[in-house]
């Protein structure tokens, strides 16, 4: 048999072998990964099982280009022109002026910065507008299958996920985020969503979506990693360049974030809207 026909059919077995496993929520190995996470809480095995059974559920392989190749890695003018824009800029004086009683409220609540705030939200979701392409469940599930030195962090991810739908009745499938499985208009990974996240306006629901939560899970977030309330001092080094370097570990994008504070600031005070 010419070895050409040996090869194709070798494809053809692999590539059924892959769809029957992938048929088979029990056979697939990201569904096993994510269910050594879940075994031991309490979460039904069959919630998880139709998880893996929806029809929606895609590999995308554009997500390992844009994993390996994040935006951080780029030079500071390149990686700062993406972000300090008149724009960006702009939007975060509007943002500020149109929320202001909220933002003073969490920011005096928390006492964190308010224009730290609005410049997170600036950087990680343009103040709401863009907060990503992908379901948060096939990111992550594409990173299992296709990225293996993130196959671990992935499926914990992925787990940490699970567990936050099925405890606010929310559909897995229904979660837009970035190609690292970020989601929300502050953009946290699933298990710092669980770990950091609280419910501001009282309603009983953490809101990955909704403006009360959204900062005040922003100020959690910073204070739990070492910002000091009330602090003036934003240089490098210190709580507050830590506690956001936390949140995003680049000195790149924590420049940026303290520069737009500041372009924002200026923009507040001067009243230049």
């Amino acid at each position: 048999m010419p070895s050409f026909i040996l090869y194709l059919l070798l494809y053809v077995f692999l590539i059924s072998d892959e769809t029957a496993q992938l048929d088979n929520p029990l056979n697939d190995p990201a569904f096993q990964a994510v269910w050594s996470h879940l075994e031991k809480k309490d979460i039904p095995k069959q919630y998880v099982i139709n998880t893996f059974l929806n029809s929606e559920i895609k590999v995308h392989p554009k997500i390992i280009k844009s994993f390996n190749n994040p935006y951080e890695k780029k030079e500071w003018e390149q990686y700062r022109k993406i972000f300090i824009t008149e724009n960006r800029i702009k939007g975060g004086i509007n943002f500020y002026n149109d929320k202001k009683d909220l933002i003073n409220q969490v920011s005096d609540s928390l006492n964190v910065d308010k224009f730290l705030l609005v410049s997170l939200v600036g950087v990680e979701s343009n103040y709401g507008k863009h907060y990503g392409q992908y379901s948060v469940f096939n990111a992550l599930y594409t990173l299992i299958h296709q990225l293996p030195r993130k196959k671990k962090w992935a499926s914990k991810e992925l787990s940490e996920f699970i567990v936050l739908c099925y405890g606010n009745k929310t559909d897995p499938h229904s979660i837009k985020g970035s190609y690292a499985g970020a989601f929300g208009f502050g953009q946290f990974i699933p298990s710092s969503f669980n770990f950091y996240a609280i419910d501001f306006d009282g309603d009983n629901i953490r809101h990955h979506d909704k403006w009360p939560d959204v900062l005040g899970s922003i100020a959690n977030y910073l204070l739990k990693n070492g910002y000091k309330s009330n602090t003036n001092d934003y240089s490098k080094n210190s709580s507050a360049w830590k506690s956001v370097f936390a949140y995003n570990r680049s000195n790149n994008y924590v420049g940026v974030i303290m520069e737009l504070r500041e372009e924002i600031k200026k923009g507040v005070l001067n009243n230049k809207l």
